[in-house]
């Protein structure tokens, strides 16, 4: 009961106190052209490496992620040789894990969005793009803040009622000239925090500049951090949702 109180309470908060930005943008414009610079207005290739670190051990990841609007996204891990094959799909709020070494396609259930992807603090949610940061939530602009010295908006995110997400709440502060995500709060339904992420190291990758560099530091877990790197990103490349297939999964490379 507490939590559907603390939920109700944020919707009518965002929708009194929603801020228009000085040029008469709304939160939700401000979002969407954020999640759009990143992915694409169509769709989006890249290749990103990621490292694990522990306190005691750490590994690194490269894998391949193609994705078409908020409905599709495949995933392929190439390294290292251990893990290289396996791949994870997406197709709207469903999402399955090829396993070469087993020769079998599992599909994952909406529990195991909130886990770590391949052990890391990246949830399977944000490899895979499972929720929509713009139609799943509700955006309430609640000023700007510098982050690194650059000016962002700050906009709260609150999951609409019924929508398949994992978060109570998500922060994001999103650079008032370039749009870019350098920084976002993931909070659990209780309003914890869960994870900051935070972005930097801005470069022109195909025919934009965005952040290529990443961290993500879980709240209770000290000396925990997971990294990533885009190595390169192509925006709206010609993909079919054909190729967003079970079969596929097992034959991309």
């Amino acid at each position: 009961m507490e939590k559907l109180f603390r939920l109700a309470a944020c919707f009518s908060l965002s929708g009194i106190f929603m801020m228009p930005s000085a040029s008469g943008q709304d939160a939700t414009e401000i979002v969407r052209k954020a999640d759009q610079k990143f992915l694409g207005e169509k769709s989006s290739y890249s290749v990103m490496t990621m490292t694990i670190k522990r306190p005691k051990w750490q590994r690194s990841l490269t894998f391949k992620n193609w994705t078409k609007g908020s409905r599709f996204a495949l995933t392929l891990v190439t390294e290292p040789a251990s893990e290289s094959g396996q791949s994870f799909l997406k197709v709207n709020n469903e999402m399955w894990n090829w396993n070469p070494t087993i020769n079998r396609v599992t599909k994952l259930p909406p529990s195991m969005m909130s886990q770590g992807w391949m052990g890391s603090d990246i949830s399977n949610d944000d490899i895979l793009k499972e929720s929509s940061i713009v139609t799943d939530y509700t955006h309430t602009l609640t000023g700007k803040e510098k982050v690194d010295g650059t000016d962002c908006y700050r906009i709260d995110l609150i999951p609409k009622e019924n929508a398949a997400v994992v978060w109570g709440k998500i922060v994001k502060w999103i650079s008032t000239e370039g749009y870019d995500q350098l920084k976002t709060e993931y909070y659990d339904e209780d309003m914890n925090l869960v994870k900051t992420e935070k972005a930097g190291e801005l470069k022109k990758m195909d025919d934009r500049i965005i952040p290529t560099y990443f961290e993500v530091i879980p709240a209770d877990k000290p000396g925990n951090i997971t990294t990533a790197r885009i190595t390169s990103i192509h925006f709206n490349l010609p993909l079919e949702d054909s190729f967003f297939s079970q079969q596929n999964m097992k034959k991309v490379r």
